[in-house]
């Protein structure tokens, strides 16, 4: 079992959570605002038990807190697309259905894994994406299919994101699972929902690459995690 692979789910679904969070007290409506916060909620949990469970399978001395809070920037092995700022919430929206999308059909295959631990935070996990996977279908859709300006917006929010989508069906020795296996699923479905909400899908498949592997980075990570990670830098013998 390769406790990359684990450190990986786990900090995808921390940068995200995080990104969510910086629409509470935002978003364009109440709604919106307690729905970004509860799917923020859901996947920081989820970010505990996969941190936690690669904290125990390293055995160096850490635990998840201590992976979220006490690690640089280049230390983190998430996906490039959810280091991606907000921006307005139309970006927002498409960077949480590719993400959806494809979290969907990763939590899918390892709930079958054979690492009982590994499957059991899947199969608990993807009643959650279940639902966020439902709902940013439905926003897109909306969106989409909604007034000449928010269907520029979302054209717009795909053109600029559909370049990291890539980099989540590379795969290598510390993934969990074999995700190249997973994109035919993704792209039928991302298709569908395309469909429906008038939007077109880029032609090109040009990808970024480096955030799963650790190699490369935006200048965003680093900008968010010093926000993230300043109470227990600051006072890291803290207790509650």
């Amino acid at each position: 079992m390769s406790v990359a692979g684990l450190i990986r789910m786990g900090d995808n679904t921390l940068v995200l959570g995080q990104r969510l969070s910086e629409w509470c007290g935002h978003a364009p409506a109440l709604e919106e605002d307690i729905a970004l916060a509860n799917m923020a909620l859901d996947l920081i949990g989820q970010t505990q038990l996969w941190l936690g469970l690669a904290a125990s399978r390293e055995e160096a001395g850490r635990d998840a807190d201590a992976l979220a809070y006490h690690r640089d920037a280049w230390d983190f092995r998430n996906l490039l697309l959810v280091e991606q700022p907000n921006r307005d919430f139309g970006v927002t929206m498409m960077r949480q259905f590719l993400f959806d999308c494809w979290h969907f059909e990763v939590l899918q295959a390892l709930a079958a894994h054979p690492d009982a631990e590994v499957s059991a935070i899947a199969q608990k996990s993807v009643k959650e994406v279940t639902y966020h996977r439902e709902r940013s279908s439905d926003t897109v859709i909306a969106l989409g299919d909604g007034t000449e300006e928010s269907r520029g917006r979302m054209q717009g929010a795909l053109d600029r994101l559909w370049p990291y989508v890539g980099e989540m069906f590379s795969t290598d020795d510390d993934d969990l699972t074999d995700m190249t296996a997973l994109r035919p699923a993704f792209d039928a479905y991302a298709e569908t929902v395309f469909a429906q909400a008038t939007l077109t899908r880029p032609d090109s498949d040009f990808a970024h690459m480096g955030g799963k592997t650790g190699a490369r980075h935006s200048e965003h990570l680093g900008h968010m995690l010093a926000t993230m990670q300043v109470l227990p830098r600051s006072y890291p013998d803290a207790t509650w």
